[in-house]
């Protein structure tokens, strides 16, 4: 069915002005945390332009449907645990389209630098002298949080956020990190992939000093319709998500800003539940 003028009028105000995807240029676009409405115009431009699409495990295939029907889609995918394309053959890959002089998306979930190894790969574009441009997306440490209904911050709880991955390059607890600094000064933890080492890690943090009863959250599947969310407190969230048998892909969340979900959680409110009204932190008092 073709487009009605009307239709054909917004879409060329919506696209009018945005860059042109030129041949041999690698574009690095975030998908944001799941929930497709999340998807920024800037990437459905180049959905709709790319000759080539490289895409990430986190990504919701039906995004692909703005791309054009006969290019080339190629899964690049790392999921922990399973056999998953290599790096470094996902940097050639992406090098050899463009050099063959074609428009070529680098498509991944959330946004390409935060955790998503947009860094190496763009590093690697400039090293080959392939032209880039980086497209950010909506990150699952932030608009996971919004659809639990968990405020990244609020001006009575916390003034800074820190962001963190759960595994090194080895797939092993971080050993570069200053676990104790982070326990003192980090008002609320924001963990990316920290379910394979969530024990570990709440117990360095406790050891470090931060308090048990901290609230903490686990947000599976952030933003979809699979969305999953567990409130506990950073004594007992790793046993808790274990029992509940929550699996990745994961956000995890330390800090008492997890206790205002019950005020908060506008989804489950829009979905038929209820919203307390309740100051649990007693901050209104």
């Amino acid at each position: 069915m073709s487009n009605s003028p009307v239709q054909d009028s917004y879409s060329q105000i919506l696209f009018d002005g945005l860059p042109e995807f030129e041949p041999g240029w690698v574009w690095l676009v975030g998908g944001g945390p799941g929930d497709r409405g999340l998807l920024t115009l800037h990437a459905v431009n180049a959905l709709r332009q790319a000759d080539a699409i490289v895409y990430d495990a986190l990504v919701d295939k039906a995004l692909l449907s703005f791309a054009r029907p006969d290019i080339i889609v190629e899964y690049a995918g790392k999921r922990g645990g399973r056999p998953s394309s290599k790096q470094k053959d996902i940097n050639l890959r992406l090098i050899e389209l463009a050099k063959e002089g074609k428009r070529v998306l680098r498509f991944k979930g959330g946004d390409p630098f935060i955790f998503g190894r947009g860094g190496e790969e763009a590093l690697q574009l400039v090293e080959a002298g392939v032209p880039f441009r980086v497209v950010p997306g909506i990150t699952a440490g932030i608009g996971g949080l919004c659809y639990a209904g968990i405020p990244a911050t609020h001006r009575d709880i916390n003034q800074s956020v820190t962001f963190l991955t759960g595994h090194d390059h080895t797939g092993e607890m971080p050993t570069a990190l200053d676990w104790d600094g982070i326990a003192k000064g980090s008002q609320v933890i924001v963990m990316y992939m920290a379910m394979k080492h969530l024990h570990g890690i709440t117990k360095k943090l406790m050891d470090a000093g931060r308090d048990p009863e901290e609230g903490a959250a686990v947000i599976c599947n952030a933003s979809t319709p699979r969305q999953e969310v567990l409130t506990s407190t950073l004594a007992h969230i790793a046993d808790d998500a274990h029992n509940s048998n929550m699996e990745p892909p994961a956000i995890v969340v330390i800090g008492n800003v997890v206790k205002l979900r019950d005020g908060l959680d506008w989804l489950g409110f829009a979905n038929g539940g209820k919203i307390l009204v309740s100051d649990p932190l007693g901050i209104k008092s």
